[in-house]
């Protein structure tokens, strides 16, 4: 169900446009700017996001990792699953990889940044792709599956995000979150990609909970490179910061990575919670009535 953010009516109509007032929302760089307001203003901090971003995603073990997990996630704990939104979408690299895995899916995708939202258009292009904030989803009960991978913690207010996910999702449909974790190991690579905080796994869980959810699974993840992600994010303040340096790792080194992740993901599936990691991984569905 669509929810016109005009005037609030609740419509099955196909495309945009609202059968109640006739509003239509605006359009950027051929997406519909739905669920945000025109002064929605995303910050260019992260100047890699384009072009070095979706070079790094095909080969970076951070990336394909992540998505390995995230896709094992949804096949395990939500199989047969019709329909999926990609909060925060980004480039589409996740969305790209569930077509692949799911061709029968109905996929869609969203995006403050319009440009963003434009290269997950392209790169899926049978996928739904739109502008929307999370607080302010345009749809109620519509979705089998909500993602939101490392999003929540660039949100000031990310409990009104999780339930503007809540209200998106079907009863019995499932929530895949991906954050940053440990605020010790905050450092400028997190003031340069705009978080607002990194989490313990007790805050996320109270805020999941307190949106509604129930838990399904939950575990650390990046947890055999913690000590290289501690180790260098606590270099001295007095050298430049190379907002790149993370993607530029020798390819070598990145096989090697990439090696031990798979090693870490099997541990995971095998149903172990690993207590400590650069990242949390946290799986949970909205009850039934």
């Amino acid at each position: 169900m669509k929810i016109c953010p005009t005037c609030a009516c609740r419509h099955a109509a196909p495309g945009w446009r609202c059968p109640a007032c006739g509003a239509i929302p605006p359009t950027v760089n051929g997406i519909p700017r739905v669920g945000c307001t025109t002064d929605a203003i995303v910050e260019e901090n992260v100047i890699y996001r384009r072009t070095e971003l979706m070079e790094a995603e095909q080969w970076h073990f951070w990336f394909r990792a992540r998505r390995r997990l995230v896709l094992w996630s949804i096949e395990r704990f939500f199989p047969g699953n019709a329909s999926l939104l990609d909060v925060g979408c980004g480039t589409g690299f996740v969305l790209e990889g569930v077509r692949a895995r799911h061709p029968e899916m109905a996929l869609a995708g969203c995006d403050v940044a319009d440009d963003m939202a434009a290269l997950t258009s392209r790169r899926v292009p049978d996928a739904l792709v739109f502008g929307a904030m999370a607080a302010a989803l345009p749809f109620e009960e519509e979705f089998g599956m909500i993602t939101a991978l490392d999003v929540i913690e660039h949100i000031d207010d990310d409990r009104a995000a999780l339930a503007g996910m809540y209200r998106a999702l079907r009863p019995g449909g499932g929530l895949v979150l991906t954050v940053p974790q440990h605020p010790s190991l905050w450092s400028r690579v997190d003031d340069f990609s705009g978080h607002h905080r990194r989490y313990t796994r007790a805050e996320l869980m109270d805020k999941v909970r307190t949106a509604g959810f129930e838990f399904v699974r939950n575990t650390s993840f990046f947890t055999t490179t913690l000590p290289i992600i501690a180790a260098s994010r606590r270099r001295p303040a007095r050298r430049a910061f190379d907002p790149l340096a993370e993607l530029r790792i020798p390819r070598s080194v990145n096989r090697l990575l990439d090696w031990l992740m798979m090693c870490e993901e099997a541990v995971i599936r095998w149903g172990v919670s690993l207590p400590v990691g650069g990242s949390l991984l946290l799986v949970a569905r909205r009850p039934r009535p």
